[in-house]
């Protein structure tokens, strides 16, 4: 375990971008999926429709990488419950699970390389200070990559969890649209105000397509205005894309609830290692048949983000 934390160490320092491309004609992904039913069924997968060689399975009894991000600026009413609630987890997790603190202000920063001392990564979180602007989109796709360059250098399970009260309005970045020109009734911006945060969202969409790694994010508000509603939407697909989910506490009494049960889910996931011969192609489909047992998987990857 000590060599193991090492590794990921020092992944953790040098993986500001994804792994090199592989130089082989051989390709792996890493897929994350659920079972239902029996524990330990047999696992096949198809890509593309045709048959692939399952290299490696690992299930919640193996160990665990958490790359706990924290994008907290706002409203300590919500931000203090989410601190206890987060810490709480971290005292019940199991000996297998390491966690990595980082913070998404001005930035993605290392707070905490991996580590399996809960009462380090939970003072950490407790002397957090709460300022700056909302860094979710900014760094999301950096978190992954980490997440990425981690896989590729040890047999671990991975997961990227941002706990988060960013809005779309407090971004340095400016996603309200302004209307360009105040006289014209007809000024698109008029009717599209969230036409610049669906935009930034596809932009990201089409680049975390390519990770191996699942994205969890807990939003601690929830609004309903047409900017914010178009950025929650853009949030849950980001997360779905890569295998993950976005849950959102609408209430105060939901956020202890909303992180317990997204924990649940990045605890209980497992990995297929897939193995196959690379070759051209616009986009892989993934499908995994668990003998005896449901399964629920990330079934699409852009080519690209694949090691060997």
């Amino acid at each position: 375990m000590k060599k193991l934390l090492g590794a990921l160490s020092l992944g953790l320092l040098c993986a500001a971008a994804p792994p090199p491309p592989a130089k082989t004609d051989r390709a792996v992904l890493r897929v994350p999926y659920w079972l239902e039913g029996v524990a330990a069924p047999v696992v096949s997968a198809k890509l593309n429709g045709e048959p692939v060689k399952v290299s490696r399975l690992l299930g919640p009894a193996d160990d665990l990488l958490v790359i706990l991000v924290l994008d907290l600026a706002g409203d300590l009413s919500r931000v203090d419950p989410a601190r206890d609630a987060v810490n709480q987890q971290l005292g019940t997790l199991p000996s297998n699970a390491m966690v990595s603190l980082l913070r998404a202000q001005d930035g993605l920063r290392v707070l905490s390389d991996p580590t399996l001392d809960r009462a380090e990564i939970q003072g950490k979180i407790q002397e957090l200070t709460i300022s700056g602007r909302a860094g979710l989109l900014d760094t999301v796709e950096n978190a992954l990559a980490v997440g990425d360059a981690v896989l590729a250098k040890a047999k671990v399970r991975v997961a990227v969890l941002y706990v988060s009260d960013s809005l779309a309005t407090n971004y340095r970045e400016d996603f309200s649209n302004p209307v360009v020109n105040s006289s014209d009734s007809g000024d698109m911006s008029r009717r599209f105000p969230e036409a610049l945060i669906k935009n930034r969202m596809q932009q990201i969409l089409a680049r975390v397509g390519r990770t191996q790694t699942p994205l969890f994010i807990v939003q601690l508000n929830y609004e309903n205005d047409r900017l914010n509603e178009a950025y929650q939407t853009g949030l849950i697909q980001l997360a779905n894309s890569t295998g993950g989910s976005a849950e959102f506490a609408r209430t105060l009494s939901e956020i202890p609830v909303t992180i317990s049960r997204t924990m649940e889910r990045v605890l209980g996931h497992s990995s297929a290692e897939l193995e196959f011969k690379r070759a051209k192609a616009r986009q892989w489909e993934i499908e995994l048949i668990a003998e005896g047992a449901g399964v629920r998987h990330r079934t699409r990857f852009l080519p690209g983000g694949d090691s060997k």
